[in-house]
């Protein structure tokens, strides 16, 4: 096996050069009406997938209004019954020791505990009420953490559409919460139009930077996207407070992240597409055949794709913003070979359909910018001791053959989550460059040392914060300009390309 300096210095020696980035707009809050008693929409809604025709809207019931702000702690307990419990696999031990003697999950802090009921929606092109349609009254799953979700199609492209939701307890009950929001449609194939799309990763409950979530939401919000990305690790089962080695632990956590307000009002009223990566899927480096505490990789993968998010047929999607952008949303668990199996053509991450999709699509776009974006990264660097995606010496076969084929083409780039610090990667004398969005608090960074800057990094910042681009059109030239920013929306670093 090369060791991942010689295989990129070998990459190096069979290549060439590549170059250039922006788009806004903005929106008010989203409005939780209460009527009366629940149910509630204490997780607001989420919309996932969105193309210029369809979208897929996600909502759960809840028994209050908000979390329980002022619940009860969970226990910590050390890294070595972490272990133990995950060996053992026992339910009742596994909440005995994490939560207090005489207190019950709805009683600890973040709780939001579901409720059964009813919900209807309705939906319309904005300030054109008239022109509604509505999915009448649709039974929340208990089985499945008490969501619904709708798959609307016959949408019309570059429509700002309004939602209503209302929420009732039984079919004869009264409306008891109205929930009010809104999503974009993308532009047309050939409308060249501004477009400006957010990137995000790594976000936990316990590393939030304020009372009510991760404050960068906020910045984001005032930059009003035409799209966010979640690039996954959205929450973290495997972290402490607790510990999620069961089901219910790990709904309870999804629970608690989406009834954080700032979180929950950009969701309500922004284009979003949800990637997963190990931390959400089942737990560190995850792949299949594993088992964290009393749940399977592949009940990880359906709690995700099938339940907590918006579904799709495929976990994988290429979407056209327009004339001049179209991104790649990569899956990086669903598929991926065993991290310890021998390096060579049959190991895998994204497997072998959707790689040969990706080429085929990519190939056939005339869109000005290409962005892929991935949960883990394609050029890295990243620390000798991990391996689990492509910029990891064990994964270098396939690693390769996906940079060859990209580094053919100018104005394809590469944008990921998954790693602590922000990030621009270009491997000199190529077309390749990749950008790293960084987590989504400052607590949450690390594992890079600021003073480690290679010579590959034309920027590295070892903090929280998030990546935008944006497409628009400088002297009739498309440009794509990239922007790392930190926590509160301060610029810290850009880079533009033009179409050449």
């Amino acid at each position: 096996m090369k060791n991942r300096n010689q295989s990129r210095r070998d990459f190096l020696k069979k290549t060439a050069l590549g170059t250039t980035a922006v788009g806004l707009n903005t929106g008010s809050y989203a409005q939780i009406i209460t009527l009366n008693e629940g149910p509630y929409f204490g997780n607001g809604f989420h919309n996932g997938w969105a193309d210029q025709n369809s979208i897929v809207i996600w909502t759960r019931l809840t028994k209050n209004p908000e979390m329980n702000f002022n619940g009860k702690e969970f226990i910590e307990i050390s890294g070595e019954k972490h272990r133990e419990l995950w060996e053992i696999a026992d339910e009742e031990e596994i909440y005995q020791s994490q939560i207090p003697a005489g207190y019950d999950l709805d009683e600890m802090i973040g709780a939001c505990p579901g409720a059964d009921g009813e919900v209807r929606l309705r939906y319309y092109p904005e300030n054109k009420p008239n022109a509604a349609k509505e999915i009448s009254w649709t039974k929340v799953d208990p089985e499945k953490n008490f969501t619904t979700q709708w798959q609307l199609r016959n949408l019309t492209p570059d429509t700002k559409y309004a939602v209503e939701l209302e929420a009732r307890a039984g079919t004869s009950a009264n409306t008891t919460n109205t929930l009010k929001g809104n999503f974009c449609t993308p532009p047309a194939v050939e409308s060249s139009k501004d477009i400006s799309f957010c990137i995000v990763t790594c976000h936990d409950f316990i590393r939030k930077d304020s009372p009510k979530g991760h404050q960068m939401y906020q910045a984001m919000l005032q930059q009003a996207p035409d799209f966010y990305v979640h690039t996954g690790d959205i929450e973290y089962y495997d972290k402490p407070r607790p510990y999620a080695l069961t089901e219910k632990l790990m709904h309870f956590k999804w629970d608690r992240i989406f009834a954080l307000p700032h979180q929950r009002n950009f969701y309500n009223q922004t284009t979003t597409y949800f990637l997963k990566d190990d931390h959400d899927t089942l737990c560190n480096d995850a792949y299949q055949g594993m088992t964290y505490g009393t749940v399977s990789f592949e009940r990880g993968i359906e709690i995700f794709d099938k339940e907590q998010f918006p579904s799709n047929d495929k976990p994988y999607k290429t979407v056209r913003w327009g004339k001049d952008l179209q991104i790649w949303l990569m899956e990086g668990r669903n598929f991926r070979s065993k991290n310890t199996d021998p390096d060579g053509p049959d190991k895998t991450i994204w497997g072998k359909e959707q790689k040969q999709w990706l080429f085929n699509t990519l190939e056939a776009s005339d869109a000005a910018f290409k962005v892929i974006i991935s949960p883990t990264p394609i050029l890295g660097p990243d620390r000798k001791n991990k391996h689990d995606n492509y910029a990891n010496d064990n994964f270098d076969y396939e690693g390769d053959e996906i940079r060859d084929f990209i580094n053919q083409y100018d104005n394809i780039f590469m944008c990921n989550g998954d790693r602590h610090w922000q990030y621009v990667t270009h491997w000199e004398n190529t077309n390749l460059w990749e950008f790293g969005c960084g987590p989504g608090s400052d607590e949450h960074a690390g594992g890079w040392s600021q003073d480690n800057k290679l010579p590959e990094h034309q920027f590295l910042r070892v903090k929280g914060g998030f990546l935008t681009g944006r497409v628009a059109q400088e002297n009739g030239v498309p440009i794509l300009k990239f922007q790392h920013f930190d926590i509160k929306g301060n610029k810290v670093h850009e880079k533009t390309f033009k179409k050449e």
